[in-house]
C-alpha cells in the first residue's frame, strides 16, 4: 500500500476522533450518562455511514478516506462494550440488555439504510 493511502486513512481517524468526542461530549451534556446515548448514537451514525460509503463510492482513496479512517475514527463499538459491562456490573440488566439489543439492531438498520441512501447517488 502506497504512503498516500496511509496519509489519508490518518487523516479521515483524525476527523472521526475529533468528531466523536465532540458529539458525544454534546449529547453526554445534554442527556447525562444514565444511559450511554453518546456511543449509541455515534454507532447508528457510523453505520449509516459506512453503508452509505461502500455504496456510494468506487473511489479507493475516499473509500479509505470514509471507511476506514473517519468510520473507524468515529465508531466505538470498544466503548459500547465496556458501557455494557458496566451497565451490567451496577445491576442495571435491563438498561444493559436493552443497549445490547437497540444497538445491534438499530445499527444494522442504519448501514442498511445507508446503503439504500448511497444507491441514490450512485
Amino acid at each position: 500500500m502506497r504512503l498516500s493511502a496511509y496519509l489519508w486513512i490518518a487523516l479521515g481517524s483524525a476527523l472521526g476522533g475529533m468528531g466523536r468526542f465532540w458529539l458525544g461530549s454534546e449529547i453526554t451534556a445534554r442527556y447525562g450518562t444514565a444511559f450511554p446515548w453518546g456511543t449509541f448514537t455515534i454507532n447508528v451514525l457510523g453505520s449509516f455511514l459506512i453503508g452509505f460509503a461502500s455504496t456510494w463510492s468506487r473511489h479507493g482513496t475516499v473509500r479509505l478516506l470514509v471507511m476506514v479512517g473517519i468510520c473507524g475514527g468515529f465508531t466505538t463499538f470498544s466503548s459500547f462494550s465496556l458501557e455494557t459491562v458496566n451497565l451490567l456490573r451496577m445491576g442495571a440488566w435491563q438498561r444493559g440488555g436493552a443497549y445490547v439489543l437497540a444497538s445491534v439492531g438499530v445499527c444494522a438498520v442504519a448501514a442498511f439504510l445507508g446503503l439504500l441512501a448511497g444507491r441514490l447517488f450512485d
